[in-house]
């Protein structure tokens, strides 16, 4: 058993380091679309709750459109066909960060909202009557507890972002997906990659998860 287990792990270490570099790959591109999301759903939600109709309207056509529609699609539109309008070519990276962080930030866009409604009128009141202006409330008062109240929520859609990198195997970036697909069909063993990439996932979201909890237990202990 032993010896089988070793010669396992030799026939697979070279695969090792591929792994490795792909999973690098995969937070990159999760990182910054995960944080141009926030940028994104932050400003759909103000656009949403202004008066004016020219800044309501296109927030809810995007929350609707990207709602509505599979981020696969989201994806081989940007990739496919915003160059193929404008003329102007996306290198695959450049268009799945986008894809994704378009993708995301419409749900962002709804967490933020639920966590703005649920911040009591009274403090928005209190702080424009003591003089502060709009945006010294929003970054002193609103924003933070907004935060603490958004952060479960925020961490499941940066889960999902991350596991959404594996779409992004379908424009050639070879993030764990990709790359499990290119090293079953040179072996033919598809359910050892497989299984490998399905680990992987499941580590780097539990490490979200976790530092998303403790997170949440520092700053309910600052409460």
């Amino acid at each position: 058993m032993i010896d089988a287990i070793i010669h396992y792990f030799i026939w697979f270490s070279p695969y090792l380091s591929g792994f490795f570099w792909a999973s690098l790959i995969a937070l990159e591109v999760s990182f910054l679309a995960i944080v141009i999301s926030w940028f994104i759903g932050l400003a759909a939600t103000i656009a949403k709750g202004a008066k004016s109709r020219w800044l309501r309207w296109p927030a809810d056509f995007y929350i609707w459109f990207i709602r509505g529609t599979p981020s696969l699609i989201q994806i081989f539109i940007i990739y496919f066909g915003i160059p193929h309008v404008t003329g102007i070519p996306l290198s695959p990276f450049v268009a799945g960060v986008t894809a994704l962080a378009l993708s995301s930030g419409a749900y962002v866009a709804e967490v933020f909202r639920s966590g703005f409604s649920a911040i009591p009128k009274g403090q928005t009141e209190s702080a424009l009557a003591v003089g502060m202006s709009q945006v010294l409330m929003m970054r002193r008062i609103i924003l933070p507890q907004v935060v603490r109240i958004v952060v479960p929520a925020m961490t499941n859609e940066a889960i999902n972002t991350l596991k959404n990198t594996s779409l992004l195997s379908t424009i050639t970036i070879i993030e764990v997906t990709m790359f499990a697909q290119l090293s079953l069909a040179a072996t033919f063993r598809p359910f050892d990659f497989l299984i490998a990439a399905a680990i992987i996932y499941l580590i780097m979201n539990t490490i979200l998860s976790q530092f998303a909890a403790w997170y949440e237990r520092r700053y309910s202990l600052d409460l």
